[in-house]
């Protein structure tokens, strides 16, 4: 079944033109479902230079395709399958498309944002849309060239065809149809007749990066750019005195060493030179605040915990009166660390200040906002700041801020000089931004052998709502239901890490509800099937997950890993969450070797929708998992005297690859919109592991990193 629908696009969010240079068609578009009032096309859009607008589709006279692709690529695979959905309804085959990447364009694009899985499913209808609509606008071109009706002609892998057999290339109705008017209607594809979307796309990069081609912003140069390394403060809350800049300046290929706040940047004919010089700076500082440690941050976390300093946000029931009739409460406390990002491609961003433009290069999630925060530093008008996009070698929410872009910047300006910050692994762990450290307190009350109330409280450090969202399973399943956060505001940077509001809220939950089970002597998988049933048919709108996927993912995934079939040895542990709008239940099997447990496999099950591109999508999950698992198990980061104590991988502990998992993943087919998957697989994966290592050794886990906290036990009951 085809879907008829109006289209949501303006007359004026479309441009038409046939005097591209080499002929062809133009189509500009607005990239998500409200297009901007205020747009209005150039009067002559034959004057483009591509290289400066980006929001269109170019179908060139020899039928080629062009799809320039406008959010940050960070290695989730928006470059690729945002063009896929463009390409299913314009119906042209995928080896005639060109993909670029877009530039930061805010008239046009509305959130150029990588972050919280948003981008395939905010842009599934306006992209579908956008092709569909081109193709309509080709038929039409077509069906006047021949006198027949539009309704007569079909097309095929980029060729229209009539009722009588005639066929005409894209290419050869481009210029007829820029001059038509936009169609009122257009049809979408039925799921079932998918070409493009739903089979597996190399990712678009992938030979220029195995072959190692200039990709990334680490790879950006420009003639007369100079590398800048930045020495910040060792401490969270010191500012600097004075550095030996002098001595530094006499170095061979130093070209100048700058003072901005409370940083030292020394300017270098190259990177190498540039972090040589830096490591032979002597500075002094001083501070006037308390520096933080991470004894320090367990107390005060452990005081917010048992204080009465909360916010409520979201109160049903009466959760005082359950626990005061309760037969029995079983309370337990979680607790996470700081954990950097540790992204492949460290910091990095280049800047040209000048004084009639500020031009920036380089890997950002938010090329708006930071474009914004530049003008604001150098007191610029927004207009004259451009930023363009390199691929990224990983974001995880450490490239949503943009710090390094305004240093970029600020240097260049002092400078008069563009300039590339380069940062080296230990200024990339050293100088933030890190996920909270978090502590959770998770109470339940018991009745006659029913769970009646539920109350979890949140102590974080800074950011009091990256752990927590009140509005995801159990809510709505538990009558009396409290979630409470409280946060100590410290000097310590802090911010998203990725699936930033469920990264460790999901290991805490999911095991509480195991234990849970264990006290209740029921089947650990029937008691959050029973709890869902509780939601089904609710009409609260506040609740975002759907009880019947949840159900269906926990019911799949039991069967596609041989829950308690498993053989001698092998121990398994469940876990079950939603979040960025998807649905994931994981299993964790878990051996025993020399008395340590090591995860050999995750069985993984995945309702996002339709899957777009299966390939990519399995990369994300895979991804997501062995990131989850391998912080869960060894991720530790801590302060001394406001100091990172961990500034490389010598001494900090990542995954390995021989233990990283196999992981085996199961979609939930689906006609439903795509929802998330770069971040939805990550949080239950440590739950999942957690189980299965109480399952294997006895011992129920409540800090993370596992193995360093193997030892820490608490009573049942």
């Amino acid at each position: 079944m085809k879907n008829s629908i109006s289209t949501s696009f303006s007359r004026r969010s479309f441009l038409k033109t046939s005097v591209l240079a080499g002929g062809g068609m133009l189509i500009g578009f607005n990239l998500f479902q409200a297009c901007k009032p205020e747009v209005v096309p150039p009067v002559d859009v034959s004057q483009l230079n591509f290289n400066d607008f980006n929001a269109f589709i170019k179908i060139a006279d020899n039928g080629m395709v062009t799809i320039f692709s406008p959010n940050p690529e960070i290695g989730q695979g928006v470059k690729t399958s945002m063009p896929m959905l463009i390409a299913e309804e314009l119906d042209v085959s995928w080896d005639n498309v060109h993909v670029v990447q877009g530039e930061l364009d805010t008239k046009n694009f509305v959130r150029q944002v990588a972050g919280g899985s948003q981008s395939i499913r905010q842009g599934w209808e306006p992209l579908r849309q956008t092709g569909a609509t081109a193709r309509q606008m080709l038929i039409n071109a077509a069906a006047a060239k021949w006198g027949v009706g539009a309704s007569e002609c079909s097309t095929k892998e980029g060729v229209i065809t009539n009722a009588k057999g005639d066929t005409l290339g894209y290419g050869e109705v481009v210029k007829e149809a820029a001059v038509l008017e936009i169609p009122e209607n257009i049809v979408l594809k039925d799921p079932k007749d998918f070409k493009i979307i739903g089979k597996d796309i190399p990712n678009i990069d992938i030979d220029k990066i195995i072959t190692g081609k200039p990709l990334y912003g680490m790879d950006y140069k420009e003639e007369g750019m100079v590398v800048a390394s930045v020495l910040r403060p060792p401490s969270f809350g010191e500012k600097l005195v004075d550095c030996n800049a002098i001595d530094i300046k006499g170095i061979e290929g130093v070209i100048d060493v700058i003072k901005f706040g409370d940083k030292v940047a020394v300017l270098a004919k190259d990177t190498w030179t540039a972090m040589k010089a830096k490591k032979a700076l002597k500075a002094t500082w001083t501070s006037d605040t308390k520096l933080e440690s991470t004894e320090e941050h367990d107390k005060i976390l452990k005081n917010l915990l048992d204080g009465k300093e909360f916010t409520t946000l979201r109160a049903d029931g009466d959760v005082k009166k359950a626990f005061a009739e309760a037969d029995q409460v079983i309370e337990r406390i979680y607790e996470s660390p700081f954990l950097p990002h540790n992204c492949m491609e460290p910091m990095n961003f280049f800047a040209d200040v000048t004084k009639n433009k500020v031009r920036l290069v380089g890997p950002v999630q938010t090329p708006e906002g930071t474009a914004r925060r530049v003008a604001e530093l150098l007191e610029r008008d927004i207009k004259d700041v451009s930023v363009e996009m390199t691929r990224m070698g990983g974001g995880f929410g450490r490239r949503l801020y943009g710090d390094f872009a305004l240093e970029a910047a600020e240097i260049s300006k002092i400078a008069q000089k563009p300039v590339k910050v380069v940062y080296s692994r230990e200024d990339d762990m050293s100088a933030g931004i890190y996920r909270p450290a978090i502590k959770y307190k998770i109470s339940a009350s018991v009745k006659d052998g029913n769970v009646t109330g539920y109350h979890l409280k949140e102590a974080s450090i800074n950011s009091n709502m990256y752990g927590l969202i009140p509005n995801f399973f159990p809510a709505g399943a538990i009558e009396n239901y409290q979630v409470d956060v409280a946060k100590y505001t410290s000097n310590i940077t802090t911010g998203a890490w990725r699936a930033p509001y469920t990264n460790f809220l999901s290991f805490a939950e999911q095991s509480f509800f195991d234990e849970l089970a264990e006290l209740l002597e029921v089947d650990r998988i029937q008691l959050r099937l029973d709890l869902l049933q509780k939601v089904k048919g609710t009409t609260d709108e506040r609740i975002q997950y759907s009880p019947e996927r949840l159900e269906e993912v926990i019911k799949v995934a039991v069967d596609k890993s041989g829950w308690g079939k498993t053989k001698e040895g092998v121990y398994q542990g469940f876990s079950v969450y939603y979040c960025h709008n998807t649905h994931v239940a994981e299993v964790a099997d878990v051996v025993l070797e020399n008395d340590i447990p090591v995860v050999k496999k995750i069985t993984c099950v995945v309702d996002c929708g339709i899957v777009v591109n299966p390939l990519g999508a399995k990369n994300q999950i895979e991804g997501g998992i062995i990131d989850g698992v391998g912080h869960a198990m060894y991720g530790d980061f801590s302060f001394k005297e406001g100091e990172p104590q961990d500034k490389n991988f010598n001494t900090y502990r990542l995954i390995r690859l021989n233990e990283t998992p196999v992981v085996e993943t199961h979609f939930i087919d689906s006609n439903l919109a795509p929802t998330g998957l770069g971040e939805p697989t990550l949080p239950p994966a440590g739950a999942a592991v957690a189980n299965a290592i109480k399952a294997a050794k006895g011992i129920r886990l409540y800090k993370q990193p596992f193995i360093k906290n193997m030892n820490y036990k608490a009573p049942l009951g």
